[in-house]
């Protein structure tokens, strides 16, 4: 590989301690800058880096890992700082998402390239925006989530190319939980304009439906609120109540271009429930997913009258917050396109925008936008020996 794409990371909150503890093992990149709202957090995160850096250096005793971890983490006194930095090729964007495309615009007016956590933005017009200025300025943009890069989605993956469910017919997404404020101190944010069950854990169902099934070109939806208020479980402020601003129950019918038509549910509203993470059945039998927010787990294939264990045959071996930004800085570099992009964000925000829409408007509604069914992740093992392999 030739040399390492220069990582600025913008917003040190939760996630960014995922992030750190990935990126220096993974080829191809270098974290150079940090910047937080908060530069005690910033300086903190700086330092977890440094420490993470010189871990993996021992452990793999390589010159490339010591290069990585001697030269340190800048702190930047703001994300327009950073930004402009000479030792930053792109933008590790972990704002919280109304931040997302503001600092992802300004990266891209800076000539960086740009990968974020997700969603891409709040609003189709912001999308738009960002992805607009990339191909303007020839620069890249991924977006979260990248666990279905993983061995989990990828072998389930798999096992629909290769055939062994024979033709997609339909397809189920369940995600339910009784609502965040019950660890989160904090939650209000769940629960008003831009939050909600669909847009909170949706992008993590819907990107793995259509690496499994394709793009989604109509939705039918239904949604509901049933609480006026909920009431804080946990913290500092427990007991305290808030109100409740958008539907916390939320279900849908997907139509995929191919086809298949998958039954969604996105639920702040349950308790307790039995119901798989997605299951996608077929002509000739049915496959069991693992959860689509981790990068691996059981996948099983029923045929024949019984459920089978499938072995891992598909994705980044050991993978975990970072690689789709690593998968982004290998297309990069072999000229393809990268897997977790602008694209397919894009178009996982506007099927859950769309959905809404329908669920309002009490009918059934065309998607607006399309994208490629992103390239399979080969069988290789770790990441690093898939440099060369696409």
């Amino acid at each position: 590989m030739g040399e390492p794409l220069r990582v600025g990371l913008v917003g040190a909150g939760k996630i960014s301690r995922a992030y750190l503890d990935t990126l220096p093992r993974l080829p191809g990149l270098r974290l150079t800058a940090v910047t937080d709202l908060n530069r005690a957090r910033a300086e903190a995160a700086a330092r977890t880096a440094e420490a993470v850096a010189k871990s993996a250096e021992v452990a793999a005793k390589s010159a490339e890992s010591a290069a990585r971890g001697a030269q340190g983490v800048a702190v930047a006194a703001s994300a327009g700082e950073l930004v402009a930095r000479e030792d930053v090729d792109a933008v590790l964007n972990l704002t919280i998402p109304a931040a997302h495309a503001e600092v992802a615009l300004a990266a891209l007016a800076a000539g960086r390239h740009v990968y974020g956590e997700k969603p891409l933005s709040g609003t189709r017009e912001e999308a738009d925006a960002i992805m607009g200025a990339a191909q303007r300025a020839g620069l890249r943009v991924g977006c979260a989530p990248d666990t279905v890069l993983g061995p989990g989605t990828q072998t389930a993956r798999k096992a629909v190319d290769d055939g062994l469910i024979g033709t997609p017919v339909a397809a189920t997404a369940f995600m339910t939980t009784a609502g965040h404020e019950a660890w989160h101190p904090d939650p209000e944010f769940y629960y008003r304009p831009g939050g909600g069950p669909l847009l909170d854990m949706g992008p993590y169902y819907l990107s793995a439906l259509v690496h499994l099934l394709g793009p989604v070109v109509r939705v039918t939806g239904a949604a509901s609120r049933p609480r006026a208020q909920r009431g804080i479980g946990s913290g500092p402020r427990a007991g305290e109540r808030f109100a409740v601003e958008v539907d916390t129950h939320v279900t849908g019918v997907l139509e995929h271009r191919g086809g298949a038509l998958t039954t969604l549910l996105m639920s702040f509203d349950v308790h307790a429930a039995r119901l798989p993470r997605i299951e996608v059945h077929g002509s000739e039998g049915s496959l069991s997913v693992p959860d689509p927010n981790t990068f691996d787990g059981p996948v099983e294939l029923w045929r024949r009258g019984a459920w089978e264990p499938l072995a891992p045959s598909a994705g980044y071996v050991g993978s975990a917050r970072g690689y789709g930004l690593a998968d982004l800085a290998l297309a990069l570099e072999a000229g393809r396109p990268h897997r977790a992009s602008a694209e397919l964000a894009r178009h996982v925000l506007d099927v859950m925008l769309t959905l809404l829409d329908a669920a309002r408007e009490r009918t059934s509604l065309p998607v607006g936008t399309t994208c490629s069914r992103p390239e399979p992740v080969p069988f290789v093992g770790e990441l690093a020996a898939s440099a060369g392999h696409g």
